[in-house]
Protein backbone atom coordinates (compact mmCIF):
# COMPACT_ATOMS: atom_id res chain seq x y z
CA UNK A 1 0.00 0.00 0.00
CA UNK A 2 1.19 3.49 -0.91
CA UNK A 3 -0.31 6.62 0.60
CA UNK A 4 0.07 10.24 -0.48
CA UNK A 5 -0.92 12.78 2.15
CA UNK A 6 -1.24 16.45 1.23
CA UNK A 7 -1.24 19.47 3.52
CA UNK A 8 -1.15 23.24 3.25
CA UNK A 9 -4.32 24.19 1.42
CA UNK A 10 -6.66 26.93 2.57
CA UNK A 11 -8.14 30.34 1.88
CA UNK A 12 -5.92 33.17 0.66
CA UNK A 13 -6.50 36.61 -0.79
CA UNK A 14 -5.56 37.40 -4.41
CA UNK A 15 -1.86 38.10 -4.62
CA UNK A 16 -1.13 35.93 -1.62
CA UNK A 17 0.94 32.77 -1.24
CA UNK A 18 0.45 29.20 -0.09
CA UNK A 19 2.77 26.21 0.19
CA UNK A 20 1.50 22.70 -0.36
CA UNK A 21 3.29 19.57 0.80
CA UNK A 22 2.75 15.93 -0.09
CA UNK A 23 4.46 13.01 1.64
CA UNK A 24 4.45 9.53 0.16
CA UNK A 25 4.62 6.60 2.55
CA UNK A 26 4.07 2.87 2.69
CA UNK A 27 5.59 0.08 0.64
CA UNK A 28 7.76 2.15 -1.70
CA UNK A 29 10.76 0.88 -3.64
CA UNK A 30 11.24 3.90 -5.89
CA UNK A 31 9.44 7.04 -7.01
CA UNK A 32 9.82 8.41 -10.51
CA UNK A 33 7.93 11.61 -11.27
CA UNK A 34 6.00 13.55 -8.61
CA UNK A 35 3.75 16.51 -9.10
CA UNK A 36 0.48 18.34 -8.74
CA UNK A 37 -2.78 18.39 -10.64
CA UNK A 38 -5.84 20.49 -9.92
CA UNK A 39 -9.55 20.37 -10.60
CA UNK A 40 -11.80 23.40 -10.46
CA UNK A 41 -15.60 23.07 -10.16
CA UNK A 42 -17.12 21.97 -13.46
CA UNK A 43 -13.73 21.43 -15.09
CA UNK A 44 -11.50 18.46 -15.88
CA UNK A 45 -8.46 17.69 -13.77
CA UNK A 46 -5.43 19.44 -15.27
CA UNK A 47 -1.69 19.20 -14.85
CA UNK A 48 -0.11 21.98 -12.81
CA UNK A 49 3.50 20.83 -12.58
CA UNK A 50 5.73 17.74 -12.52
CA UNK A 51 9.24 17.10 -11.27
CA UNK A 52 11.44 14.14 -12.14
CA UNK A 53 13.56 12.28 -9.64
CA UNK A 54 16.57 14.18 -10.95
CA UNK A 55 14.82 17.55 -10.59
CA UNK A 56 13.69 18.32 -14.12
CA UNK A 57 10.48 20.30 -14.05
CA UNK A 58 7.63 21.35 -16.28
CA UNK A 59 4.77 23.73 -15.59
CA UNK A 60 1.41 24.60 -17.07
CA UNK A 61 1.61 27.92 -18.90
CA UNK A 62 -0.95 29.41 -16.51
CA UNK A 63 1.34 29.00 -13.48
CA UNK A 64 4.80 29.63 -14.96
CA UNK A 65 6.67 32.27 -13.03
CA UNK A 66 4.27 32.05 -10.07
CA UNK A 67 4.48 28.43 -8.86
CA UNK A 68 7.61 26.48 -7.95
CA UNK A 69 7.83 22.73 -7.41
CA UNK A 70 10.52 21.03 -5.36
CA UNK A 71 11.08 17.56 -3.91
CA UNK A 72 13.07 15.85 -1.21
CA UNK A 73 13.88 12.33 -2.39
CA UNK A 74 15.12 11.26 1.04
CA UNK A 75 11.70 12.12 2.51
CA UNK A 76 9.60 11.06 -0.51
CA UNK A 77 8.04 14.50 -0.33
CA UNK A 78 7.06 17.06 -2.95
CA UNK A 79 6.29 20.72 -2.36
CA UNK A 80 4.45 23.39 -4.31
CA UNK A 81 5.14 27.04 -3.54
CA UNK A 82 2.35 29.15 -4.99
CA UNK A 83 2.85 32.91 -5.21
CA UNK A 84 0.80 35.71 -6.75
CA UNK A 85 -2.30 33.57 -6.45
CA UNK A 86 -5.31 34.47 -8.58
CA UNK A 87 -8.99 33.57 -8.19
CA UNK A 88 -8.54 31.32 -11.24
CA UNK A 89 -6.19 29.17 -9.17
CA UNK A 90 -9.08 28.10 -6.96
CA UNK A 91 -9.36 24.33 -7.16
CA UNK A 92 -8.78 21.06 -5.37
CA UNK A 93 -5.08 20.27 -5.72
CA UNK A 94 -4.08 16.63 -5.99
CA UNK A 95 -0.64 15.23 -5.35
CA UNK A 96 0.63 12.69 -7.89
CA UNK A 97 3.46 10.16 -7.76
CA UNK A 98 4.68 7.48 -10.14
CA UNK A 99 5.62 4.75 -7.67
CA UNK A 100 7.30 1.36 -7.89
CA UNK A 101 6.04 -0.50 -4.82
CA UNK A 102 8.26 -2.68 -2.68
CA UNK A 103 8.11 -6.36 -3.54
CA UNK A 104 8.34 -5.86 -7.27
CA UNK A 105 5.89 -4.93 -9.97
CA UNK A 106 6.09 -1.81 -12.05
CA UNK A 107 5.68 1.94 -11.81
CA UNK A 108 2.05 3.02 -11.44
CA UNK A 109 0.10 6.20 -10.74
CA UNK A 110 -0.83 7.14 -7.19
CA UNK A 111 -2.90 10.08 -6.00
CA UNK A 112 -3.48 12.00 -2.82
CA UNK A 113 -6.93 12.76 -1.47
CA UNK A 114 -6.81 16.39 -2.55
CA UNK A 115 -6.54 19.69 -0.70
CA UNK A 116 -8.73 22.72 -1.33
CA UNK A 117 -7.13 25.99 -2.37
CA UNK A 118 -9.46 28.99 -2.47
CA UNK A 119 -8.31 32.40 -3.67
CA UNK A 120 -10.83 35.06 -2.79
CA UNK A 121 -11.10 38.47 -1.22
Amino acid sequence: QVQLVESGGGLVQPGGSLRLSCAASGSIFSINAMGWYRQAPGKHRELVTLISRRGSTNYADSVKGRFTIARDNAKNTVYLQMNSLEPEDTAVYYCYADVWPSGGGRFSDHWGQGTQVTVSS
